[in-house]
């Protein structure tokens, strides 16, 4: 599980991530991205208010823009350390048939 904190009205309150809040903040960036609401690499003002009203929504949690934007950058990050392990400089692959990660008989 992870967390990040952010102060409202002078307490810090901490998002705290499991695997099913991840899941529904992931389909509701998606669902935002596929209506328009990021056109570029950031999502506009009204996409961010869709994104905290349909999370709080469908969890009951009311989490701040900035504590999103950091799942979303430690996300992206955990993302690049496994396509890292797949590929890339280890030599270690991926069996999508087993769903593991592969390693030569000399590694």
């Amino acid at each position: 599980m992870s967390t990040s904190a952010v102060e409202v009205s002078g307490e810090k309150v901490k998002a705290m991530w499991d695997k099913r809040l991840t899941e529904i903040f992931c389909d509701i960036y998606i669902k935002e991205i596929l209506k328009g609401n990021r056109p570029g690499t950031h999502f506009t003002k009204d996409g961010w208010l869709k994104i905290m009203t349909n999370f709080e929504k469908e969890t009951g949690k009311a989490y701040s823009q900035r504590q999103f934007k950091n799942r979303w950058d430690a996300l992206k990050k955990e993302r690049k350390a496994w396509e890292k392990l797949k590929g890339g400089d280890t030599a270690l692959g991926w069996n999508p048939i087993k769903r593991t990660i592969d390693a030569p008989d000399d590694w």
